[in-house]
């Protein structure tokens, strides 16, 4: 090969090296552009798939009605386990095996007083609640609170709760105190709940420690408080009245 050929050859290689790597790169181009194309389809499919889970969780846990029981020490479960062993735990553990959509919310402060439930009613009614379990006085009665004071306070809650939930039915748990108080007193005490169900037009649990308070056996060694048989007594109490309300 003469050395003009030779440099021809030269000139020639790079034009055809050229050539190929342009046909490679119109060929890996649109494969790059497809693959990615198919990534984000599949990203985009499972953020919707997930999205899509997300909202019928959501759907279900808002779709699920709500009792909401407001009360002092009894409630809160003082002396036990409240997430198991307190009355309105065990009316979850009720409302569950009869496959029933109700969320049981404990909203019980061991100490509370009419005075104080009635500082704290505006912001627990906030959320939707579809039964309202009024179960405050026994500290007022153990405190010589005036009855005058403890009927004004109660009537305030009640009135807070249907000024802002309309559409919430209360049950108003009963209370009664040891002789010891009195019996002008004690006779009084229990009487005003009996007169605000009526004045109010609700649900009525006469006494909540019905068949508990004032036995050894059921109540925690301070004799006040009811201990976990005592609340299932308590539990039972309350679903007698509940029960007519929720299940259809």
């Amino acid at each position: 090969m003469s050395k003009a050929q030779n440099k021809q050859m030269h000139s020639i290689l790079p034009t055809v090296t050229s050539y190929k790597l342009i046909k490679f790169c119109y060929f890996i181009i649109p494969l790059f552009l497809l693959s990615c194309n198919d990534a984000k389809t599949k990203k985009t499919s499972e953020n919707t798939e997930t999205a899509k889970q997300n909202e019928a969780t959501e759907t279900q846990v808002n779709s699920s009605k709500t009792i909401l029981c407001f009360g002092d020490s009894i409630t809160a479960g003082y002396g036990l386990d409240d997430s198991t062993e307190a009355y309105p735990a065990l009316l979850q553990q009720k409302i569950d095996s009869l496959n029933l959509n109700y969320t049981v919310i404990n909203s019980g402060v061991s100490g509370e007083t009419t005075a104080g439930g009635k500082s704290r009613i505006d912001w627990v009614i906030k959320q939707k609640v579809d039964v309202f379990l009024l179960e405050l006085g026994a500290n007022d009665g153990l405190r010589g609170v005036a009855l005058s004071e403890t009927r004004a306070n109660l009537q305030a809650i009640i009135d807070m709760v249907k000024e802002k939930s309309p559409e919430t039915t209360i049950i108003l748990a009963g209370m009664e105190l040891p002789p010891n108080m009195g019996q002008d007193y004690t006779s009084e005490f229990r009487q005003l709940y009996a007169n605000l169900a009526e004045k109010n037009n609700l649900e009525f649990i006469p006494f909540i420690l019905k068949d508990v308070g004032g036995i050894a056996s059921l109540n925690q060694g301070d004799g006040i408080h009811p201990n976990v048989e005592g609340h299932k007594i308590l539990a039972h109490t309350v679903w007698e009245t509940l029960e007519p309300l929720i299940v259809e």
